[in-house]
């Protein structure tokens, strides 16, 4: 594994893991890709990461590897809208800030699983006494590094009221 080029660092389950977090405004550049039942069609993804992490390259925009976040949020089977945080807005990709607060927790296992991890949450909320409105996901590795560390971490972040 040494030899082999570092795509993804190895992942820090306790940064995210159980907590709570309040975003005010935070910045972020989105891309909408379309998708056939919450799977993104082949090549798709790639190419729209690829677009913007060269138009953030572009502005010096890009955050600290330790901070970067990756955010997939699905609002219909057919679409996903990607959200990558950035230090300054980017000019020639559509700015947003997301604001709330999340309960965040941390999964490991296969894509398919997502539904699991839904219910999951939604116990972990209402122990907590929240509602969720709303979801984001960050997958922490790309497949190869996913096989490499030999885990699959998704992070779910629920919006609660």
């Amino acid at each position: 594994m040494e030899n082999e080029k570092i795509c993804c660092p190895e992942f820090d389950t306790s940064v995210w893991d159980e907590k709570t977090i309040t975003w005010d405004e935070k910045l972020f550049v989105t891309e909408t890709i379309p998708q056939f039942m919450h799977m993104p069609l082949p090549g798709v993804f790639g190419k729209a990461v690829t677009k913007m992490m060269a138009e953030i390259d572009k502005a010096d925009a890009r955050t600290d590897i330790k901070d970067f976040l990756m955010l997939a949020h699905d609002p219909s089977p057919w679409k996903s809208n990607l959200y990558i945080n950035v230090t300054k807005e980017v000019t020639g990709l559509t700015n947003v800030r997301l604001s709330g607060t999340f309960l965040v927790k941390v999964f490991d296992g296969p894509y398919q699983d997502v539904p699991k991890y839904i219910r999951e949450m939604e116990e972990y909320a209402e122990g907590k006494g929240e509602k969720i409105l709303d979801y984001y996901f960050y997958y922490t590795y790309c497949p190869k590094c996913a096989k490499k560390y030999g885990h699959n971490y998704i992070v779910v972040f629920a919006k609660v009221s």
